[in-house]
This record gives structure tokens, C-alpha cells and sequence, in this order.
């Protein structure tokens, strides 16, 4: 996977078109993330129950789901640096109209509007990236791009979250607007136009995206990271009626989440190199564990912080799946790497419903760990179907 670009890129200019890229990564997920740390005040403000915004992330989610396969399907015949460049400017104003959105009704729409190119950027800067990087280095690359997200819960959704607390819950998205536009400024000047790169029709993206391989690659992360969701998504209101410290806390939570994200990224991209696709197996295990501890955490603060942490490190999954996707998805490499966050955003709605309909159900605030251990269990299923399938096609090889 090599374009001719990459060998006239100095390893400085490789660099600043990662910070470019990861730029974008982190105006997007402060952008996704943000909805769940303003769920009290987004409820608040527009009248209605923090379930019901959780909907709205649902929404949102719904979004990349349809957009993903969509907007890369018929992007894969521009150029990688025009559809970027194009993708950042539409987020940039359906987050303006999130920040403007006079009613519930509309926030969802809004929400859902702006989840369209979140797949399809993600997949089509993993896809710039691994064309530059050695082979041997391909996992790691993609981690540093995907460092724009984790940041963004880090920093990006704790300051999103302490706006909406200090002025109201629409500047968050102003604070997203501002972001998106800036990435679109640093791909115009750092990300230059390879005229050689090979482009694919939309027929031949469709036709090549049968295999087996990847259906389960995008199910494993449709099922097995709808527990981070779940959790995360509730994780406000946990602390506020659970744990029941100052909404003050709310800030610092999201950002010890993102700390734990920050870190399982970069540790997944170091697992694929070395273990390859076995590194999936072995975040998901990892994840298994976190989700049954979590409930009996809920009760003390420093346990809370603790477990957060741990859950954001179940991140280790997306840079391994990620790259897998797209070895796998020969022909069809656009459509596949944009329908891995489709399927991380399939996740996204399946995790803060089950988790609702739990919470609904009466099982508590703290049943979130619970349904996530199981969505865990879904995701192992399907790793398992999948590992067996590469070892048989390796044998017949």
C-alpha cells in the first residue's frame, strides 16, 4: 500500500501531515465525545431526560454509519487530500448548526448531519498514512493519527465539558467548528495533492468489499467496543447520582478516560506490529475483565477515577482492527477503512441503547459495565469465527 508520494516526503513533512490529520481526529471525536459530557446540561437545557440525550449520541452515531460507506464509495474516485479537505469543511458547518439548534428535534438531525463524514475521514487519513509508513511501522502510524481522538477525549472533551458547564452547552460545538476549520488550513498547506495516487470507481469499491474477513473485522468492532460507549456515555450522571461528587468532577473524569485512551492507542498500534491480528483477541480479554470490575468500582470516588481510566485503555482495540481492515479488504481499502469507524459507530448507538434500556429497566446507573462485559463477549465470538478463518485460509496457502 505505497503511493509515489511517499518517497519525496522528507520524515518532517511525514510528520506534519500526521499532525495535520490528527488535528482533524481531534476536532472529531471532541465533536463525538462532547454530547456525553453535557448530557446533564444539554437535558437541562432543552427540556428533556438524559436518556433521551442519549439518543442524540445515538443519532450522531447513525450518521457515520450511513455516511461511512456512502460518502467513501463515491469519494474513492478524488483525491485523498480533496475529500479530506472537503469532509472537514462539511463538519465544520453541521457543528455550526449543532451550536444553533433551537430544539431537541432539531440537535438530533443536526447530530446526525454531522456524523456523515466522520467514518470516511478517519479511513481515508489511515489509508494517506500507512501508504507513507514502512511496512513494519504501519500499525504505529495509524496510532498517531488516531492520537487526534484520544487527545480529544484527553483535553478536547474535558474543556468541551467545562464550557458547557461555565456558559452553555452550544459552545462546545463552536469550540468543534473552530477545530474542523483549522485542519482544513493545515491539510490545504502540509498535505500535498499526489496526482499519481490510484483511484477506484464506486463499482469496483462495492464489488470488492465480499469478503468474509472483513464483515467479521467490522463486526468485531461493532460489538466489541459498544462497552467503552456504553459506559463513557453514562459515565456523567454515574458520578453525579452513583458516586455523588460535584459535577466538578465531570471534567476531570473524561479526562482521566482520555488518559487511558491515549495510552491503550498507542499500545494497540504497538500490538499489531508485533502480534498482528492476535492483538484484537487479546484487547478484547483485556476489556472482558474492566467491564465486570467497573459496577463494584462506582461507589468511591478514587475507584471510579481508577476504573475510567482502565476503560478508556480498551482503545488498544481500533489501531489493530483498523489496520487489519484494510490488509484484508483488498480492492475496496477506501470503503473499508471508513466502514471500520461506521462499525466502531455502529457500537457507538448499540452502547448507549443497551445501556439506557438498562438504566430504564432499574438496574442502575452502574449496569453499564455489566452490558458492556457482554457486548465484549459478542465482540470474542467474532474474533474467534474470524482468527479461524485466517489460520484455514494460511493453511490452504
Amino acid at each position: 500500500m505505497t503511493t509515489s508520494a511517499s518517497p519525496t516526503l522528507t520524515k518532517a513533512q511525514m510528520w506534519l501531515i500526521e499532525i495535520a490529520l490528527a488535528v482533524g481526529g481531534f476536532g472529531i471525536g471532541t465533536g463525538e465525545f462532547a454530547t456525553m459530557g453535557l448530557m446533564p446540561g444539554i437535558a437541562e437545557g432543552l427540556g428533556v431526560t438524559e436518556p433521551q440525550v442519549g439518543h442524540v449520541i445515538s443519532s450522531y452515531a447513525l450518521g457515520v454509519v450511513v455516511g461511512a460507506p456512502l460518502l467513501a464509495v463515491f469519494g474513492a474516485r478524488l483525491f485523498r487530500r480533496h475529500l479530506l479537505i472537503g469532509l472537514m469543511g462539511f463538519y465544520t458547518l453541521a457543528n455550526i448548526a449543532s451550536a444553533l439548534a433551537p430544539t431537541y428535534e432539531s440537535l438530533l438531525a443536526f447530530r446526525f448531519i454531522a456524523g456523515l463524514p466522520h467514518g470516511t475521514y478517519f479511513g481515508v487519513a489511515a489509508l494517506v498514512v500507512a501508504s507513507l509508513a514502512p511496512p513494519s511501522d504501519r500499525g504505529k502510524a495509524v496510532s498517531r493519527v488516531m492520537i487526534g481522538l484520544t487527545l480529544a477525549v484527553l483535553i478536547g472533551n474535558p474543556l468541551a465539558t467545562w464550557l458547557g458547564q461555565s456558559i452553555s452547552w452550544r459552545y462546545a460545538f463552536v469550540l468543534v467548528s473552530a477545530v474542523s476549520m483549522l485542519t482544513v488550513i493545515l491539510i490545504v498547506i502540509y498535505l500535498p495533492l499526489d496526482r499519481q495516487q490510484p483511484r477506484n470507481r464506486p463499482a469496483a469499491e462495492l464489488k470488492a468489499f465480499h469478503r468474509p474477513q472483513v464483515w467479521l473485522a467490522l463486526m468485531i468492532g461493532a460489538t466489541g467496543f459498544a462497552g467503552v460507549f456504553c459506559v463513557f456515555s453514562y459515565l456523567a450522571p454515574t458520578l453525579l447520582y452513583v458516586t455523588e461528587v460535584d459535577k466538578g468532577w465531570i471534567p476531570i473524569a473524561m479526562a482521566t478516560f482520555g488518559a487511558g485512551g491515549f495510552l491503550g492507542n498507542i499500545f494497540g498500534g504497538w500490538l499489531f506490529d508485533k502480534f498482528q491480528f492476535k492483538a484484537v483477541g487479546g484487547a478484547l480479554l483485556w476489556s472482558l475483565a474492566v467491564y465486570l470490575v467497573f459496577p463494584s468500582a462506582t461507589g468511591e470516588l478514587w475507584s471510579i477515577l481508577m476504573m475510567t481510566f482502565l476503560v478508556g485503555t480498551v482503545a488498544a482495540v481500533s489501531p489493530p482492527l483498523q489496520t487489519h481492515l484494510m490488509d484484508v479488504a483488498v480492492g475496496a481499502q477506501t470503503l473499508a477503512a471508513a466502514s471500520h469507524h461506521a462499525a466502531f459507530n455502529t457500537a457507538n448507538a448499540i452502547g448507549p441503547m443497551l445501556g439506557g434500556l438498562a438504566i430504564s429497566a432499574g438496574f442502575g446507573w452502574s449496569s453499564t459495565g455489566y452490558v458492556g462485559a457482554t457486548t465484549a463477549v459478542a465482540g470474542l465470538v467474532f474474533f474467534a469465527l474470524a482468527l479461524r478463518m485466517e489460520r484455514r485460509s494460511a493453511v490452504v496457502a
